[in-house]
């Protein structure tokens, strides 16, 4: 008999299905602080992981893979129908025009992802917004015609539309940047893949699966009333629909959570 083994039979079985049934990679905590968070977390900018999205992406311009999410890799491409309806939607009221600024793109994910069905509008402009290590990437190996790459929303071209997806609950700050988001004035404002609790904020740590990279980082839960609430005064609400990931739970304490999209279009 293992020694693993034998302390296995010393436990009492309540412990042994709790051990079992505790997930290892997730969203968990609730911390005060952006700081505490981070103080217990690895980061996303390890040159391994952008290193993973680069080639995983290059694997898409090349066409050798048909879509890439978080640097994983598919054979078919797995659309956000409601995303590319308000793209197209937005492209449609500007004659076929559809310029974009996408806030936190990495090296161009949605952009590929959609790029089948907006490839014949008349006009294509896509700009992503990242971290500079992303952009340095971007502008030397990815950038082209039709896509572009800056440092902040101020340095790109004026676009009629803002998607911002997966992105907004990463960063520190985020209500500060849905203020400027509203006060910068896109006539679209596009969210996918946001994770929210009903009425409060909860501030986590995601430990990411081995499997997509090995990382981990602050992430938070918006409060979806609050959220709504800020764009309500200059935004009209078009259309709210359920994500990739659908219902979430936050371990320790579980919580019941949600993955979701909102299409905003200004007022008159």
């Amino acid at each position: 008999m293992s020694i693993k083994s034998s302390i296995k039979d010393l436990l009492p079985p309540i412990i042994i299905r709790l051990a079992q049934k505790t997930p290892k990679y997730g969203f968990f905590g609730s911390y005060n602080s952006w700081a505490e968070a981070i103080k217990a977390s690895k980061g996303y900018d390890d040159p391994a992981i952008i290193e993973k999205v680069r080639s995983s992406l290059m694997k898409v311009k090349r066409g050798e893979v048909a879509y890439e999410r978080d640097s994983v890799v598919f054979d078919e491409i797995q659309y956000s129908w409601p995303v590319l309806a308000g793209l197209l939607w937005a492209a449609n009221a500007n004659d076929g025009r559809l310029n974009v600024i996408d806030f936190g793109g990495s090296l161009g994910s949605s952009y590929f992802q959609n790029l089948p069905f907006l490839k014949d509008l008349s006009e294509l402009s896509w700009t992503i917004v990242e971290q500079k290590n992303f952009v340095d990437i971007g502008k030397k190996e990815f950038e082209d015609n039709q896509l572009k790459f800056a440092y902040a929303i101020d340095d790109a071209k004026k676009s009629e539309v803002i998607l911002l997806s997966s992105v907004i609950q990463y960063l520190e700050k985020p209500y500060e940047m849905l203020e400027k988001i509203v006060g910068h004035g896109f006539r679209y404002v596009i969210f996918d893949r946001t994770a929210f609790l009903s009425d409060h904020d909860r501030l986590t740590v995601q430990k990411v699966p081995p499997r997509i990279y090995d990382a981990s980082y602050p992430a938070w839960f918006l409060s979806e009333n609050k959220f709504k609430q800020m764009f309500s005064g200059t935004y009209d609400l078009v259309a709210e629909f359920d994500s990739l990931a659908g219902n979430m739970r936050v371990n320790n304490p579980a919580e019941q959570a949600h993955e979701k999209g909102f299409i905003f279009k200004r007022k008159p």
